[in-house]
Order: structure tokens, then sequence, then C-alpha cells
């Protein structure tokens, strides 16, 4: 009987250690807070939907989620410390590589860029726009398509007046109110600007070109790798959630969320999300061409030089 009790006890105590050593290994191996930064654009949802859905938490990670307003103030926030990674695309990388600020494209994101134009504009055709201002953001995303588009159409530089509008809010209102004839906008605020009359001659989508990204900084990746292995769980969730669930299941809060104007709940149209992969290598290459023709960066960057796909296999 002696024999019996001293086995239990054993047992007991085994158990007991055990489970102590689980816990303070657990708490050891706890996850640090990743810092990511988004802007006002469907790319940006998934992010969204995997805070919101709890998915972050299901991976025992916080995700502090920052917004900005314009990719510049986006980028200074990488570049200070601030965030660990953005929804970007290629041309920040690239940029923030050239001036010696590493970062590391992850993965590419899913939106649309739109050129519109005023609603009292007698402009019909991409061909309209010789000796038109067009509202842009210099040296982002959002110049590639617009100079993507009128290359469609044989047009360039000299045909037009580019108009620097880093803030989308601000070139949104510009465009509504006639201060310049033309803008190209992410596709929620598009939304907003055809819902007041605004006509779109073409998009991104329909070039069938996507330079959009997540990228992290290099400090993020060395410090924060399993962090990242689980943001991209938890965003791969999101996007099955994207795209199995009706859009009224969600939309409301994303639109407050994600600061969207209330009005285009009913209208905004989705991409079909995909989950994390890295990003087209044509994409890339043909985004790098268009820096290095205009002079924006010394370095031609190879896809492996600024791609990683460790965190996506």
């Amino acid at each position: 009987m002696k024999k019996i009790v001293s086995v239990m006890l054993l047992i007991i105590m085994i158990f007991t250690i055990s489970s102590c050593s689980s816990k303070k290994e657990a708490s050891s191996t706890k996850l640090q807070t990743l810092n990511i930064g988004i802007l006002q654009d469907t790319d940006s949802i998934p992010v969204l939907i995997a805070k919101e859905q709890g998915y972050f938490k299901d991976e025992n990670l916080d995700v502090n989620i920052e917004q900005f307003k314009s990719a510049q103030e986006r980028d200074s926030a990488l570049q200070s410390g601030k965030i660990d990674g953005a929804i970007s695309d290629i041309m920040a990388a690239a940029f923030a590589n050239d001036d010696g600020f590493n970062v590391k494209i992850t993965s590419l994101t899913n939106g649309t860029y739109d050129l519109l134009v005023n609603k009292d504009e007698n402009i019909n055709s991409l061909q309209d726009l010789k000796g038109k201002s067009i509202a842009i953001s210099k040296n982002t995303l959002i110049e590639y398509v617009t100079d993507m588009i009128l290359k469609k159409a044989g047009l360039t530089d000299k045909d037009i007046n580019k108009v620097s509008i880093p803030q989308m809010p601000t070139r949104l209102e510009m465009l509504q109110n006639g201060k310049v004839d033309a803008a190209t906008l992410p596709n929620a605020l598009a939304t907003v600007a055809m819902m007041n009359g605004s006509k779109m001659l073409d998009n991104s989508h329909n070039l069938g070109i996507n330079p959009g990204v997540l990228l992290f900084t290099s400090s993020a990746i060395d410090s924060k790798k399993s962090e990242i292995k689980a943001f991209y769980i938890a965003y791969n969730k999101a996007v099955d959630f994207l795209n199995k669930e009706p859009k009224s299941a969600y939309i409301d809060k994303v639109i407050e969320d994600g600061g969207f104007p209330k009005q285009i709940e009913d209208t905004l149209k989705l991409p079909v999300y995909q989950k994390a992969t890295p990003p087209d290598k044509k994409d890339f290459d043909d985004v790098i061409k268009w820096l290095t023709d205009k002079g924006l960066i010394k370095h031609n960057y190879s896809y492996n030089d600024l791609v990683i796909s460790e965190f996506v296999k």
C-alpha cells in the first residue's frame, strides 16, 4: 500500500513540475506586438478583418494598426521605427533600400487604382486628357498606374499636367471641387468620386498590373520572425473569410475601422483576395524599369534583392 501511495505521489510531482515548466516556456515565448501601417484602400481590408475577427488573437499576436493619409507619412513612420511593416508598394521598397534603409517585400496585396475625371469636364476618353491636369501622389504606386494608363493611350508627361497631392482625401476633394480635371485614387475613394458623378476612364485592374505589396523592415524580420509568421496565418484566415462571407457580414465594421466614407458601404466593390503570395516578377521588373528610366533610383534591383518568400511558402 505504501508503495502505491509513493508511486502516486511521484506521478503527481512529475505532473506538477511538467505543468510549471510548460507555463514558463509559454511565457518565455510570448510574441511581441507587431505594428502595421495601412492606407485608406482595399488592400488593407484583410488586415482589418484579421484584427476584427480575432484571427491575430488566435495566434497569440497583438497587432497595432496605424492608419496614414499618404504614402509619405507611412514611409516616414517606417523609417522612424514607429511601425514594423506596411501595406505599401514596390516603389516604396526600392526607394527605402536606395536610401540605405533596408526593407523587404514579403507578399503582394490586392487593390485597384482608378483614373477618374471631374463630372463637369468634357472628357470621355484617355485622348481627351491632353492638356488637362491630373492629381497624383508623386513617385508612388499612384503615379506609376497613371503613367501606365497614359502609355496605353500613347500619352506622356508632356501631354498632361501632373499635380502632386500626396494626401488621398485632399486629392478626392480637389477632384470633386473641380480644382483638377482628373485624379488617380485607390478604389475606396474612387467609389466616393463616382457616386458624386466622376467618370472612371481606366484602372490598374484593366491593365492587369498589381504593384501593391506588404513589406517589413529588415529589423522586424530579424527580431520578429515568429510574429510575422503568425501575422500571415491570421492574414490568410481573413482572406478565406472575405471570399466566403457576404459583404453585409462585415462591411459596416470595415468602414468604421478603416476610416472609409460611410456612403460607400453599399457600392464599394472588393477584389477577389488572394492568400499571401510573393508579387509577380513581371510587375516587379516593370516597376524597377519605370523607376530607373525616370532616374529615381541609383540601383537596378533584381527580384531577389527586395523580395523574400520565407513567410508565405
